[in-house]
């Protein structure tokens, strides 16, 4: 990720409307924020190190302007979500006031109003009220509505609406609250915590604007409802002492790591062998990735913690430097001994004493492992050139001894029932339908499997003289029917599920080709300035030209090969 990509995405959250609401993904951002800077200040240190050894100057990036321009824009946000929770609670305790006036004016009506007309038109703008007052407390939401709702279920009684109520609405009241009841039960089942609180508050304004049921009806559907709304608050409260619970059970994981840290630090930095410091090192970095994999403790602690740990890691680092200062003539010593095992190896490579080449090149692989290591810019390239020396005579020694399995035969069998048919095909009078199905041929031939080691030659062979004899006889030039052979190997790469792979590699096969002419094009050239001038000197010239111009033609047929083939 871009180092302004992390700013950009926390001004694009900072503007939005509610701070409130995007206040998940501007912590999940600022922790991604300091992991990337971790990681980068780790390479920076690695690179410094790596920097070091080769005897260069390396200026570390400086990464305290980027997490100063983070921080003033995230600052700015805890700035706007800190106001807003302060209005929001300012607010919700406002509310919370007019919602308790509102029940004390209610509860007035219920016991002190005879007239219905008064006491409905009174009812009427206290549940209007009621309705446009906002949120209160999350602690206060239950009991305030729960005693609204009991007011109301007076009010209606005392009043004696009941009565006036056709026995129909009376019915469809308790089907709507019964669809209610039925609405909240399924909110167990939602997974955000936000949408079930919004949801429970829309569904317990629309119970209490739905009128009275009858009374038969009322007790255990009354029951019901509250079972459902108590145990859906019991949910949401669970959920954020969990959530706090988490939080610090996080927090005492990475103070239990960071003991851990420092102790293994001061230990680990008394390290006096390269191999030493390399497996120090593999262990720090499997313990920030350790730090990586616990989530977010509170914020504050959160953040002093992890200045902490970093303050760990840049000691580590700080002494693997100057300790790899001052073994780099040990290096030098152990790199020479290396050689010399190299070229021990590659003078047993095309052995093919295969028991006791086989001896003598894990002696010297033994050995290498006993030299001591030759620093980190020599040890590898190496370790790679003595591995593929060792490679190319145990991959010898595997082809040699590499045993038949019943694959093989079976692929065997089909590559000669498809030469048979081969044999036996008669090509018609169309030379272009011919062409496709010697093409048809070349594909089932391609398509099929690798056959035994000692028949590879032999069923190819006998593949290559069939298909040579029917192209033969079709009168092909030399010219065109290398030209369409080599397009028919390109459909088979194309028909391949690793088409690009297998077309990218034809494509650098060629390439090497095209090279080795060139380098063989110029040791003719080279050669040619040491023949004088004399009879014998001219045939020999002659002879290295014509040399020089067929290299010439050959590139050219590649390079026109090349561009045939597609770019997949």
């Amino acid at each position: 990720m871009e180092q302004n990509t992390f700013i950009g995405e926390l001004e694009t959250l900072v503007q939005h409307e509610d701070a409130l609401t995007v206040s998940r993904e501007v912590n999940e951002l600022k922790t991604r924020f300091e992991d990337y800077i971790l990681e980068e200040e780790r390479k920076e240190q690695v690179a410094q190190l790596e920097a070091q050894e080769r005897g260069e100057t390396y200026e570390p990036k400086d990464f305290k302007p980027l997490k100063e321009a983070f921080y003033d824009v995230f600052n700015v946000y805890k700035e706007r979500r800190k106001a807003v929770i302060e209005t929001k609670n300012a607010e919700e305790s406002e509310n919370l006031r007019r919602k308790k006036f509102l029940l004390t004016k209610l509860q007035d009506v219920i016991q002190n109003e005879e007239n219905i007309g008064a006491a409905f038109g009174t009812y009427k703008e206290i549940h209007d009220e009621w309705k446009k007052i906002g949120n209160i407390p999350r602690e206060k939401r239950e009991d305030i509505q729960k005693e609204y709702s009991r007011l109301l279920e007076l009010f209606f009684y005392n009043m004696k609406i009941y009565r006036e109520l056709k026995d129909h609405d009376l019915k469809r009241n308790h089907q709507l609250k019964a669809e209610i009841v039925k609405q909240l039960e399924e909110l167990k089942n939602v997974s955000s915590i936000k949408d079930l609180e919004i949801t429970l508050k829309r569904l317990q304004n629309e119970w209490d604007e739905i009128g009275p049921v009858t009374n038969d009806d009322w007790e255990a559907l009354k029951n019901r409802y509250w079972e459902t709304v108590r145990a859906l608050y019991e949910k949401v409260t669970h959920y954020y002492d969990e959530r706090r619970t988490s939080l610090q059970e996080n927090l005492n994981k990475k103070k239990e790591l960071l003991q851990e840290v420092t102790t293994y630090v001061g230990e680990a930095i008394a390290a006096d062998s390269v191999k030493a410091w390399e497996d120090a090192t593999e262990k720090l970095l499997k313990f920030q990735e350790s730090w990586k994999g616990i989530g977010f403790g509170p914020r504050k602690e959160n953040e002093e913690i992890w200045s902490a740990f970093r303050a760990q890691s840049d000691v580590f680092f700080e002494k693997k430097k100057a300790f790899y200062a001052t073994i780099q003539d040990k290096f030098a010593v152990v790199a020479d001994a290396k050689r010399k095992i190299i070229e021990s190896a590659k003078v047993l490579k095309e052995s093919s004493e295969w028991k006791d080449t086989s001896e003598k090149l894990i002696r010297l692989q033994k050995e290498w492992k006993n030299v001591g290591h030759a620093g980190q810019k020599l040890e590898q390239k190496l370790w790679t050139e003595f591995r593929a020396v060792c490679d190319s005579f145990f991959n010898a020694r595997q082809k040699h001894f590499e045993e038949q399995d019943k694959a093989l035969e079976t692929n065997l069998l089909a590559k000669q029932e498809i030469i048979k048919n081969l044999q036996a095909y008669a090509p018609s009078d169309d030379k272009q339908k011919s062409l496709a199905d010697l093409r048809e041929f070349t594909n089932a031939f391609n398509a099929v499997g690798k056959v035994p080691m000692k028949e590879k030659d032999t069923i190819y062979h006998a593949y290559k003289s069939a298909i040579d004899q029917h192209y033969g006889k079709l009168k092909l030039e030399a010219g065109e029917k290398d030209r369409v052979m080599f397009e028919v190997r390109l459909e088979t790469l194309k028909g391949s599920p690793d088409a690009g792979k297998l077309l990218s590699k034809e494509r650098f096969d060629i390439r090497q080709q095209i090279d080795k002419l060139k380098s063989d094009m110029l040791q003719y050239e080279n050669n040619l300035g040491f023949f004088a001038k004399s009879k014998g000197a001219d045939v020999l010239r002659k002879e290295v030209e014509s040399k020089i111009d067929a290299s010439k033609a050959k590139i050219e047929t590649l390079i026109k090969k090349m561009k045939q083939i597609p770019n997949e």
